[in-house]
């Protein structure tokens, strides 16, 4: 297996290039073939999910502890006991706990940033203004599958906590029958600042903390990525709490000219290719470029210890795209909206004022996506499947709320009120009208 090198651009518009809605995501024919054991019939994972929520709604603790058991094999707690976090904090190997903790740091100084405060403009109209409050609880899922991902945790809680929410809640997936979330996992929430920790996963976590249960308080929001189920589960509950934003497969798109290094490019086609379902595309002028890359990847695939997620991504939902210019390159990757847009460009700098659409812009080849994914600061929670088109990252405004703040006087009533009783009358709403008439006719206000 290879990657292909694409180069009618036609053909890539539409093939590799062409984003598919959640409800056309091919599901593989293992996944319907657990659903339909699971649940007795042939579901779709959309049906799935709206089963497990509704158990969940009605049944509280008892509907989750039947999911625990039937889809991990766990019958333990529900919560994992508020010491196991610090105590894995403190087993936690002290490289780890080190690069961890730094990682934090880095993560927290980029977002504090971005904080701003209310604001209130008095005048002879009296006084308007805003008043930005945090989030009072805020619940994190972080994925199981076979490896940790406490990087995934702080990218979601740290900008929770630099928002001021007073509580972090965390959902994740019970590892075995002796229940536990793998303690890397409980280290990064202790370091976090995370409150509470629940070892459920799934679309009945994402039910847990929508609806609440006699264990698992209810949140205002829910932050975090996950797997097909969870994000299905996500937009299920939308409006009964918030959602940051449906995260699908990650994804990466490079662009690159002639003096790129073949080996920058495979290499981070290929750390985004190791992820499930990932895509991994690059876009380039240079013919010479994609060939050598093509090289490069099979190369470094037999360097890989384990490559066989990486090279089954590349083979399928991978491409070099071999484009006429730049300017092509760049329109190409607007339409496509990546997650990640790695620039390995000479000039990369010149060029950033030409992207409109990506969750995060790596510029140049020390600016690599692997860095974001870790320790350069930004949430490595970006959004996916074309949505950076008008989403952005999970940053501190996902966890604050905006009040606005209206306290006008007589004067302002004397300016506005006819106008507002002019607007309300077209509407054809006639007490709001009178609402206005109502004060205009107090103290001879006019």
């Amino acid at each position: 297996m290879t990657i292909p090198i694409i180069d009618d651009l036609d053909q890539a518009r539409h093939g590799i290039l062409r984003r598919v809605a959640l409800d056309e995501v091919s599901v593989p024919p293992a996944v319907l073939a657990r659903i339909e054991a699971t649940f007795g019939a042939p579901l779709t994972p959309a049906a799935a999910v709206e089963r497990i929520l509704a158990e969940v709604r009605h049944d509280g603790d008892a509907a989750l502890q039947r999911w625990n058991a039937r889809l991990d094999g766990y019958h333990g707690p529900l919560e994992v006991p508020a010491g196991r976090m610090a105590a894995a904090l403190a087993a936690l190997d002290p490289a780890l706990r080190h690069a961890l903790e730094a990682a934090a740091g880095e993560i927290e100084r980029f977002h504090r940033r971005q904080t701003r405060a209310s604001w209130v403009e008095f005048g002879a109209d009296g006084a308007l203004g805003q008043i930005i409050r945090p989030l009072q609880r805020v619940g994190i899922y972080v994925p199981g599958g076979a490896a940790p991902l406490p990087s995934s945790l702080l990218m979601a809680a740290i900008p929770a906590r630099v928002a001021g929410v007073a509580e972090i809640i965390m959902c994740s997936p019970p590892r075995d029958a002796s229940g536990g979330i793998d303690p890397v996992v409980l280290a990064a929430a202790a370091i976090a600042g995370v409150t509470r920790v629940f070892a459920i996963g799934g679309a009945q976590a994402i039910g847990a903390m929508a609806y609440g249960s006699a264990s698992v308080p209810r949140v205002d929001k829910i932050a975090g990525p996950g797997n097909l189920f969870v994000v299905l589960a996500k937009r299920a509950v939308y409006g009964v709490v918030g959602i940051e934003a449906l995260p699908g497969p990650t994804e990466t798109l490079v662009i690159a000219d002639a003096d790129a290094d073949p080996r920058h490019c495979a290499a981070d086609l290929l750390a985004q290719a190791e992820h499930v379902l990932a895509s991994a595309i690059m876009l380039t002028p240079s013919r010479a470029l994609a060939e050598a890359t093509q090289r490069e990847i099979a190369r470094q695939l037999e360097a890989l210890p384990d490559a066989r997620e990486a090279a089954e991504t590349v083979a399928a939902r991978g491409a070099i795209v071999v484009v006429p210019d730049l300017a092509s390159a760049f329109e190409l990757a607007n339409a496509y909206a990546p997650e990640h847009l790695c620039l390995l460009l000479a000039d990369a700098w010149e060029h950033v004022g030409r992207v409109h659409n990506a969750g995060g812009i790596f510029v140049g080849t020390r600016s690599f996506e692997v860095l974001g994914d870790y320790v350069a600061g930004p949430s490595h929670i970006m959004p996916t499947g074309g949505t950076a088109r008008y989403a952005s990252p999970v940053n501190v405004d996902d966890f604050r709320k905006v009040i606005s703040l209206v306290a006008l006087n007589d004067a302002a009533l004397a300016r506005l009120g006819p106008l507002a009783i002019t607007i309300a009358e077209a509407e054809g709403l006639h007490a709001h009208a009178a609402a206005v008439r109502a004060r205009l006719d107090e103290g001879g206000v006019v």
